[in-house]
């Protein structure tokens, strides 16, 4: 069984950095994607950035491109958010999620993720 782990919140002020690390144990199989969401108290959750595997592409949402780079290391089957420059709007619950069945066909379309996978998630809070 697929398991994710995310690790890494925690409590910073506006400028200062934060590296999310999600570990994936129960396959050695690599995803097609993971992504990584947000959700804030009382809002819906957003994705922040999708990571493709295979090619690697990264895509971000525009709140936080320029700041956040997310990466994978192939050895410790473990993905990565780093996140610069927090601000106050960048607070919530993290959460990853892996998508194993989908895959890019013969012709190099790539169809959006659909995330079966999700981890528990990692707060973070950025003050002022």
């Amino acid at each position: 069984q697929v398991q994710l782990a995310e690790s890494g919140g925690g409590s910073v002020q506006a400028g200062e950095s934060l590296k999310l690390s999600c570990t994936i144990s129960g396959t050695d199989n690599s995803p097609y994607a993971v992504g990584w969401f947000r959700q804030a108290p009382g809002q819906e959750r957003e994705g922040v950035a999708t990571f493709y595997t295979i090619p690697r592409l990264s895509f971000y949402a525009d709140s936080v491109k320029g700041r956040f780079t997310a990466s994978r290391d192939d050895a410790k089957k473990s993905h990565y958010l780093q996140m610069n420059a927090l601000k106050p709007e960048d607070t919530g619950m993290y959460y990853c999620a892996a998508d194993y069945k989908t895959h890019c066909n013969d012709g190099g379309n790539c169809p959006t993720p659909d995330y079966t996978n999700w981890g528990q998630g990692t707060q973070v809070t950025v003050t002022v």
